[in-house]
């Protein structure tokens, strides 16, 4: 074994610290700058995009998106639904080298209101047991698709307006059920329903680009998470009508306005790279909506760790130049070490 040794600028703090993890010979870490690794609060580890449109992808697919997270400086993904047979065993049994993975198993959505191909839908009145079955598996989240427009044979349905996928009752059984065995319940939200649910106990949301002020103040007040999951929005579109390019405007603008909130609010804001971004790219985002590159750094690691119950310590990730700068340094470490292990 290797004992790695630190000495520069640690970050988010900023502050001049000493940092050694492992045991044995000392080797110092090259670099300047170093986090205690990036964390990854929605990812896809089985799901992959072909011509926009989300695909299953396979144990082997899994496995080499966990190497290049790893090779970015990843120490741990929550992964927010995808193959149950494959991200729960992910999680299971950790491997060196590679980051750690959080599960919540299946996509809970009814049929016909999910992307085709890549969940199995579950009817309202088998919730309780499909939750019951994820966390004997091994689920330590759920992941609930609380709204989305209505699907037919070649995905959405254009024009369609997002609609509630399951009843109050439903979601509320589903959500007792999950906290009464220790499990937390992070929910897809894109509409007003997100008041609601927020009241109802979800401990995250997911996307949640209409959410509240009034929404966050009770988030906020369990210790709740919020993944805005900006990426996934992509670049603006030259083709857009004005109509499209107003909502965009002004979804980024309520975005801009709500995160800083947030934050005073105590939410535990995430990043996560959903099925198209990066966690650098989603730093550089959060910074471009409203808050500090301290507070994102925040998001993509200290903040996000303790949300997640990420206890370990013997992780690394080293740079040449500051990321408050140039947050798109986050891409390109200089060096990585995963629960003692450099892999870079």
């Amino acid at each position: 074994m290797t004992r790695w040794v630190f000495d520069g600028v640690g970050l988010p703090s900023g502050e001049r610290v000493r940092v050694e993890v492992g045991s044995g010979a000392a080797e110092p870490l090259p670099g300047r700058f170093v986090l205690p690794g990036l964390v990854d609060s929605h990812c896809h580890l089985t799901v992959g995009l072909q011509d926009h449109t989300p695909v299953a992808l396979d144990e082997g697919a899994a496995r080499a998106m966990l190497d290049e997270l790893g090779q970015a400086g990843v120490r741990a993904v929550r992964d927010v639904g995808g193959d149950r047979s494959i991200t729960l065993k992910l999680a299971a049994h950790p491997e060196d080298g590679r980051p750690l993975v959080l599960a919540a198993g299946r996509f809970f959505a009814p049929e016909a209101s999910y992307f085709n191909g890549i969940y199995e839908p579950v009817p309202a009145d088998q919730l309780v047991a499909a939750v019951e079955a994820e966390l004997d598996a091994g689920a330590t989240w759920i992941k609930l698709v609380a709204d989305f427009p209505p699907v037919g044979p070649d995905g959405p349905i254009p024009g369609s307006a997002m609609t509630p996928n399951y009843e109050p009752d439903a979601v509320a059984q589903l959500i007792a059920t999950a906290h009464a065995r220790g499990a937390r319940v992070a929910a897809h939200l894109q509409t007003a329903l997100v008041s609601e649910l927020v009241q109802a106990g979800v401990d995250s949301v997911e996307h949640g680009e209409v959410i509240t002020a009034k929404d966050l103040e009770v988030l906020g007040a369990r210790g709740g998470g919020w993944t805005p999951t900006l990426s996934a929005y992509g670049p603006p579109d030259p083709n857009a009508t004005p109509q499209q390019a107003e909502r965009r405007r002004a979804r980024t603008e309520h975005i801009a306005e709500m995160l800083p909130l947030a934050r005073q609010y105590g939410v535990h804001v995430l990043a996560g790279s959903d099925m198209v971004g990066t966690v650098a790219g989603e730093v550089d985002q959060l910074v471009k909506h409203g808050l500090t590159v301290t507070q994102a750094l925040e998001a993509a690691s200290t903040s996000a760790a303790d949300f997640l119950g990420l206890t370990t310590t013997d992780n690394l990730v080293t740079y040449d130049a500051d990321p408050r700068e140039h947050p798109a340094v986050l891409a390109t470490p200089t060096a990585v070490v995963l629960r003692g292990h450099r892999i870079r």
